[in-house]
């Protein structure tokens, strides 16, 4: 009897699927860390990048974890964006992290000197990408036990907390981030798919996205990622398209 209930066991075991994430951004900062932490917590995890291939970390990484499938992304290509959601067509993606984003630059964006050529691609990659991101693989989510697509935004796109004058292209995209990922959280396909939108701010955290500024009141991204896989198995569906900052905190806008 002890025999037939180990077996059995052992059999449940072999047989459970491991959790999916997807990361885009996956080839450094936090993106490069959401991925080693889920590939050491067992996930099997598709990380995404511009270009994977001269990627000497993400390499690396997905060298010492076979758990990690490395696929070409540019969140901007929407024709690739479809192509990479038809070939992973059937892979049911439990938690989907829109992580891929520019600042702009800071020189670019002094009032009275603005480049204005920057406005576009900080636009795209931080607001269509997610965007088309999301639709891509919608039903690959809705096909997961957890369904969750986190999407990572910025205390800088807070109208309550600007203070300073600095970087209007990257703050006004992370706004718009969080208006589109709440559109998205209430239309009737998501909702009725029972999919979690979530809308994280992962803190000012010191990696080469924010290199030059102070770091006195930085945060590591291994502190960054920590607070932020936390959040995201918290994230219920009361949460859905709300904001929230990585301790825990929603914030208003």
């Amino acid at each position: 009897m002890i025999r037939t209930i180990v077996l059995l066991l052992l059999f449940f075991a072999s047989s459970a699927q491991a959790a999916t994430v997807l990361i885009t951004g996956a080839s450094r900062g936090i993106g490069l860390e959401f991925t080693k932490r889920y590939a050491e917590q067992g996930w099997d995890v598709i990380a995404t990048a511009r270009s994977p291939a001269d990627d000497e970390l993400l390499q690396a990484l997905a060298s010492a974890h076979e758990n990690i499938r490395i696929e070409t992304l540019d969140v901007t290509d929407h024709d690739g964006i479809d192509a990479l959601a038809d070939k992973l067509r059937g892979t049911a993606i439990d938690v989907l992290i829109n992580n891929a984003g520019i600042s702009g630059g800071r020189n670019t964006q002094e009032f009275g000197a603005i480049d204005y050529s920057v406005f576009d691609p900080v636009m795209n990659i931080n607001v269509l990408g997610p965007l088309k991101v999301t639709e891509a693989f919608l039903d690959h989510v809705a096909a997961s036990e957890q369904k969750k697509i986190i999407n990572i935004s910025s205390s800088e796109g807070r109208l309550s907390q600007v203070r300073g004058s600095r970087q209007p292209f990257y703050r006004a995209s992370k706004s718009a981030l969080n208006m589109v990922m709440r559109n998205v959280s209430i239309h009737p396909t998501v909702k009725e798919a029972g999919i979690i939108i979530g809308i994280l701010a992962p803190g000012f955290v010191a990696t080469d996205f924010t290199a030059g500024l102070p770091k006195q009141m930085m945060i590591t991204v291994e502190t960054s990622v920590s607070r932020s896989m936390a959040m995201i198995e918290k994230y219920d569906l009361e949460m859905s398209g709300r904001y929230y900052a990585n301790t825990g905190e929603e914030m208003t806008w």
